[in-house]
């Protein structure tokens, strides 16, 4: 494994806190457990480094409280930082509710996180040997015309792209650029209806396939169900794993970072997505949003 797993996106701190429900409008409610973790991106690179990839973290991070704790965690999983700490402002938060279904529902404060340099962003390998992890999130403010900008002169990375819970209020010329250089889509069932107005999911993926590049794939996930994985025409299922979900806050995210992890190892892709599939199923077993399972773990659940 030569490459590295070139993470583009966000870190934040994720305000965790358990609910039995969400409060109604004007409401209130009690948490049973309150807890300030890292989140974000974090949770895709964790997943990917506790797979055995290399990582470099390539966005913002602020001064203050949450950028020291989310700095120390990134330094904690091994992950390189490229950019320097961005002054006069900290690392943004995200509340999350989890209620007693394992749902998640999210509010988000920004901060340094949105902010990229341009000449420290063009100082990043994306090369061959990599795979350059975009979220949907990036699309939505400032950075995205320099994310672009960067991106649309990587030619032979691998780029894999995450569209996320706003999919659908990324701007359309924007996103379509995005589709343009793209390598993998991987969004989930939600999402995909989102973006396609269908609602059967075969029908969603062959319609994100149409556009993008030729030779591209549309990874559709879909908890226990597993995931769906079109590519030049043929969509088929890639089965996945009965758990008990306890919070599914960060399955996606242990999905896309176990994915990019065997990519880089020259995994075929309907293998990489099993152990996606994998990583995501026991990621939703445990509280917490970077609770992406070690290699071994998938190991165990495979021959399980």
């Amino acid at each position: 494994m030569s490459g590295a797993l070139v993470h583009t996106g966000q870190v934040v701190l994720d305000l965790v806190l358990r609910v039995r429900g969400l409060p109604p409008v004007g409401g209130d409610v009690f948490a049973s457990r309150s807890q300030l973790l890292p989140g974000g991106g974090f949770n895709v690179m964790a997943a990917a480094t506790r797979a055995g990839a290399r990582v470099v973290y390539a966005g913002g991070h602020g001064v203050g409280h949450f950028g020291d704790v989310a700095r120390a965690a990134l330094a904690a999983e091994g992950i390189a930082v490229a950019a320097p700490v961005t002054l006069g402002i900290d690392t943004g938060i995200c509340v999350v509710m989890v209620d007693d279904t394992g749902e998640r529902t999210f509010v988000t404060g920004s901060g340094a996180e949105e902010t990229t340099d341009a000449a420290v962003l063009a100082d990043v390998a994306m090369g061959p040997a990599d795979v350059v992890y975009v979220t949907g999130y990036s699309l939505l403010d400032a950075k995205a015309e320099i994310l672009l900008e960067r991106l649309e002169k990587v030619t032979d990375a691998t780029v894999l792209v995450d569209p996320g819970p706003l999919a659908a209020e990324i701007d359309p010329g924007t996103w379509t650029r995005l589709r343009a250089i793209t390598t993998v889509l991987s969004c989930n069932a939600r999402e995909a209806r989102l973006l396609t107005g269908a609602t059967d999911l075969r029908v969603a993926a062959a319609a994100l396939a149409t556009t993008l590049p030729a030779g591209a794939t549309v990874i559709v996930r879909d908890g226990p169900a597993g995931c769906l994985l079109t590519r030049d025409g043929t969509t088929v299922t890639v089965p996945g794993f009965a758990v008990t979900a306890v919070d599914t806050n960060g399955a996606g995210d242990a999905h896309c970072g176990v994915l990019a992890a065997e990519l880089l190892r020259g995994v075929p892709l309907a293998e990489a997505a099993l152990r996606a599939n994998a990583a995501a199923a026991i990621a939703v077993t445990r509280e917490g949003p970077a609770t992406a399972p070690t290699r071994a773990e998938v190991d165990a659940l495979l021959q399980r």
